[in-house]
């Protein structure tokens, strides 16, 4: 899976241009919020990707695990039919039957294990693409309030912002 991309340079030059030909202090403390949300969104990024690829590398370790169950499933079946042939298990047979379902639920526990790494990787992936999300719309406002020159959209680019790193600290912090 790719990485979420976030072209924003030429929106934040934009900005410091507008802000410089303007006047208004406040554009100048509009193009500053929009580079630091151009930073979060980019760490959110970056960390969104490296979940992602985390999750996939989990779910095709838990597949390889599950396959090596299937195995070991298949030796047990083989040796129970083996057994059920000659109609009395020797020792040897027995042991190695005992061996094969001991190692199963290893196995097994190894596979489950992975497959909720995946999940919980997979989960923090969502989390952060969608701080992502919020740092891009609260960029795009930003934008919008220095070209209309309307401060209230600068104050809604931040609600968006803080609701961005509201769930950039919710991915850091989940399990």
């Amino acid at each position: 899976m790719e990485e979420p991309e976030v072209p924003l340079e030429h929106l934040h030059e934009h900005l410091k241009e507008t802000a410089e030909h303007s006047g208004a202090v406040w554009i100048s403390w509009a193009a500053l919020s929009t580079a630091i949300l151009a930073v979060l969104a980019a760490i959110a990024g970056l960390l969104s990707g490296h979940h992602v690829n985390e999750a996939m590398m989990n779910q095709i370790e838990a597949s390889d695990q599950w396959s090596y169950y299937q195995s070991k499933s298949i030796k047990a079946s083989v040796l129970d039919a083996k057994i059920s042939l000659t109609g009395t298990p020797n020792e040897s047979d027995q042991s190695k039957r005992d061996r094969y379902e001991k190692e199963q639920e290893e196995i097994k526990s190894e596979a489950e294990r992975k497959e909720a790494a995946a999940k919980s990787n997979f989960h923090k992936h969502e989390v952060f693409a969608r701080g992502v999300t919020m740092f891009q719309i609260a960029i795009a406002i930003a934008a919008i309030s220095a070209l209309t020159k309307k401060r209230k959209f600068w104050i809604v680019s931040l609600l968006f912002g803080a609701v961005g790193c509201a769930f950039l600290v919710l991915a850091v912090i989940a399990k």
